[in-house]
């Protein structure tokens, strides 16, 4: 079982950058899809990236293309999701979340472990 602990959110200007990290403290952290989910007030969680197993394939939200990347540490089990030129609409809660899988997938159904999330806050 993974138990998964985001930190690394805040306060930001817009056009500004933050990274956020996912700990992982299970032993099979290399065997999970990681994904990055936000939610906003009022708003459902969306998906934001996801990477596979090696870090090879990757794939994101049209919303953060171009503007966020998402990594991962397999020895160090953690990922990150590195973000930048960032607008005040990527406000929101960043959750990330685990798959038992070797598939990325956007739903927030298709995730068995998720973090409690980190707030990220961007003013204009």
């Amino acid at each position: 079982q993974e138990q998964l602990v985001e930190s690394g959110g805040g306060l930001v200007q817009a056009g500004g950058s933050l990274r956020l990290s996912c700990a992982a403290s299970g032993r099979t952290f290399s065997y999970y899809v990681m994904g990055w989910f936000r939610q906003a007030p009022g708003k459902e969680r969306e998906f934001v990236a996801g990477i596979g197993w090696s870090g090879r394939s990757t794939y994101y939200a049209d919303s953060v293309k171009g503007r966020c990347t998402i990594s991962r540490d397999n020895a160090k089990n953690t990922a990150y999701l590195q973000m930048n030129s960032l607008k005040p609409e990527d406000t929101g809660v960043y959750y990330c979340a685990a798959r038992n899988s070797a598939i990325i997938d956007t739903r927030t159904s298709t995730y068995d472990y998720w973090g409690q999330g980190t707030q990220v806050t961007v003013s204009s």
